[in-house]
């Protein structure tokens, strides 16, 4: 390595990650580094492509090389991204899942589904490979957010393909009946379709899997949790008490069944259900307010028509609020499996 390369890398080494709170040298997140001209170009690799800490990056290694170190004059930053993989998955589940994340709420209509098919669309926009389970067993919404009333799933070799809308693959109880025919079942029941959608359907490597929950704390969240090993849950509520109170007891069921928790999402957040209790909620358990997602039109529509507002109207503000927590929930989760003793060790590339 040239006298100047190794200048850069002494200088990147003082750059910290936000999150790990290690350099960025020593994660062996830079790569590939090259300097002409007076312009260091080097590629960084993140653990998610939706991560909300770019312009950080970017702004850090400025300060650290230019006018610091001789002769460079500016840089150039590639991103690449490598999402870590929990071992814990790949040793009880024989499935390519990189992660599997549940959004779960304590009572319904708090736009769980909503938030769930938000999440999967910004994840897989920002390059990501995501797979979308509708754990709603009898009372399945996602076929409609994505537009999929009239789906069927194919079979072939003895799986289901999952549908595939905006870059998320599907599958739902939705996709097998049609919508005037009730879904009638006992609890054992319900924990075979849930696990037979992990582990029937030709899902290919993911890397994400987020799991939309039905409401409160019964089977369906039981039954996932103790088949497979959850990366962390995020917990989604309206603003206003009676929501919080039942948001509470849903992460406390979390906590009984040593699920992390990942953070918390108010939505709905505006004059009509207020703000501010989702994110007292988050402090009171020490978790990050993911996001405040403003009741909205918009929102409505897209979930009616299966135009998800993240994507079909990114500029608005509740198009914003989705993608910021997209940004913060895939930070949580790829901190969450690098700081388990059971996952990858940090030097994720290596």
């Amino acid at each position: 390595m040239s006298d100047s390369k190794k200048q850069v890398m002494q200088a990147l080494a003082t750059v910290i990650e936000p999150e790990l709170h290690q350099d960025i040298v020593s994660l062996n997140m830079v790569r590939d580094l090259e300097v002409r001209d007076g312009i260091a170009h080097f590629t960084i690799i993140l653990t998610t492509p939706a991560c909300p800490l770019k312009d950080v990056f970017i702004e850090r290694c400025t300060d650290a090389l230019v006018g610091k170190v001789a002769g460079i004059e500016g840089i150039r930053i590639n991103w690449d991204a490598k999402v870590p993989s929990d071992r814990r998955i790949h040793g009880r589940l024989d499935v390519p899942m990189n992660s599997i994340v549940a959004i779960a709420s304590g009572k319904g209509g708090v736009g769980k589904s909503t938030v769930a098919t938000n999440l999967a669309v910004c994840l897989a926009e920002a390059g990501a490979s995501v797979g979308l389970i509708d754990a709603d067993i009898l009372n399945p919404n996602i076929p409609q957010m994505f537009g999929l009333g009239a789906g069927r799933p194919q079979v072939a070799d003895g799986k289901m393909r999952p549908l595939e809308v905006y870059g998320v693959k599907l599958i739902s109880t939705g996709f097998l009946t049609t919508p005037d025919k009730p879904m009638i079942m006992r609890g054992p029941m319900l924990h075979s379709a849930i696990r037979q959608f992990f582990t029937d359907v030709a899902w290919g490597k993911l890397d994400y899997m987020i799991v939309d929950l039905p409401p409160g704390t019964g089977d369906a969240p039981l039954s996932l949790a103790q088949s497979f090993p959850l990366t962390g849950a995020i917990i989604v509520t309206q603003p206003q008490a009676v929501a919080v109170a039942d948001a509470i007891r849903a992460a406390a069921m979390f906590d009984q069944l040593k699920v992390p928790l990942l953070g918390v999402v108010e939505n709905m957040a505006g004059e009509f259900f207020g703000s501010g209790g989702g994110e007292k909620f988050a402090q009171s358990r020490s978790l990050p307010l993911l996001g405040r997602i403003p009741l909205s039109a918009n929102v409505r529509e897209g979930g009616d028509y299966g135009r998800p507002a993240a994507l079909n109207q990114p500029e608005s503000a509740a198009g914003r609020a989705f993608q910021q927590m997209a940004g913060e929930a895939a930070a949580r989760i790829s901190l969450a499996m690098l700081q388990s003793a059971d996952v990858i060790p940090i030097n994720i590339v290596g």
